[in-house]
């Protein structure tokens, strides 16, 4: 994760649209004495066995967690609650010969989902690329995949980057590689918070993940007063006007939250003497800003988040 750090550092130096407010970052890492507690699944909509079953879930999860907000009634809790129904209903849903050849109305029927989907082709591409790769290289198991990262989530994020490129998420900014690596990241998150950090959950390096920087973190920080925006980037937010995926705008949003948050750790740590996980960091801001409706995200079609 240092080359996520270390590049999204690089854009925060140089950004021309999203400035990071030390000031800001000071102000709420002043109210707050230890990071909110929120629980991993506090809205029960996520599929989980304690076992095999439950990594397999979350991978396909993370595979298509990405790109809802052009369908206003779909979300997030949508795909976990939907993907969950439908293997309780069937157990062998997300078996690799499957993964390999649904197709997007039978991913709709899976998801219960009445029209298509936004992406839907990217969406059921990808689900093809995780079967054909677990069944090459981890006998059609995402367990397996898990397991030979030696409970280190940094390997465990390297390996998943490496084998299934729909995961590969960098740009190239002012001439620099960026990365960002957000449902890469978010899978290594997504099992530590649901085995509790024990068993397939274990990583004796989970303090190394960043946040996973999407759309409402930023968003969220804008309304903290840790991001500011141009005039220009605010007015094509405020306007619901897409921002290419690529851009610097986008880029800066993304990477200048990275950069923002772990300031943010920083200070948070050394106030209270303990170990912060940006891990749980961005939980919190998560959570806070999906209980805020009206906030205003930027909105870039993109497979990455």
């Amino acid at each position: 994760m240092d080359d996520v750090r270390a590049s999204s550092a690089w854009v925060a130096s140089h950004s021309s649209h999203v400035v990071v407010d030390s000031s800001g970052i000071e102000k709420v890492a002043e109210t707050i004495d230890t990071i909110p507690k929120v629980n991993w699944d506090f809205e029960g909509i996520h599929y989980f066995d304690n076992g095999p079953l439950t990594v397999q879930y979350l991978f396909v999860l993370d595979a298509l967690n990405f790109c809802f907000w052009p369908d206003k009634d779909l979300n997030y809790d949508n795909l976990a609650a939907g993907l969950k129904a439908a293997l309780q209903n069937d157990k062998s849903v997300f078996d690799v010969d499957r993964l390999q050849k649904y197709t997007g109305p039978e991913l709709r029927e899976l998801l219960k989902w009445p029209r298509p989907l936004p992406l839907e082709d990217e969406r059921v591409r990808l689900l093809h690329e995780v079967g054909f790769e677990l069944e090459r290289s981890f006998d059609g198991k995402a367990s397996n995949l898990v397991e030979s990262c030696g409970k280190s989530a940094v390997k465990l994020v390297a390996l998943v980057t490496r084998h299934f490129p729909g995961f590969r998420d960098h740009s190239i900014y002012k001439g620099h590689q960026v990365f960002l690596y957000k449902r890469a990241q978010i899978f290594a998150a997504d099992l530590w918070g649901a085995f509790g950090g024990q068993g397939y959950g274990e990583f004796y390096d989970i303090g190394s993940i960043t946040i996973m920087a999407d759309y409402i973190v930023p968003a969220v920080l804008r309304q903290l007063g840790v991001l500011k925006y141009s005039a220009t980037l605010a007015s094509t937010i405020e306007a619901n006007s897409q921002i290419d995926a690529g851009s610097e705008e986008e880029v800066e949003l993304r990477a200048c939250s990275i950069y923002a948050v772990e300031k943010m750790k920083e200070l948070i740590s050394m106030k209270s003497g303990k170990q912060v996980l940006s891990i749980e960091l961005d939980l919190w801001l998560w959570s806070f800003g999906i209980q805020c409706p009206a906030l205003q995200h930027h909105r870039t079609l993109s497979i990455y988040y």
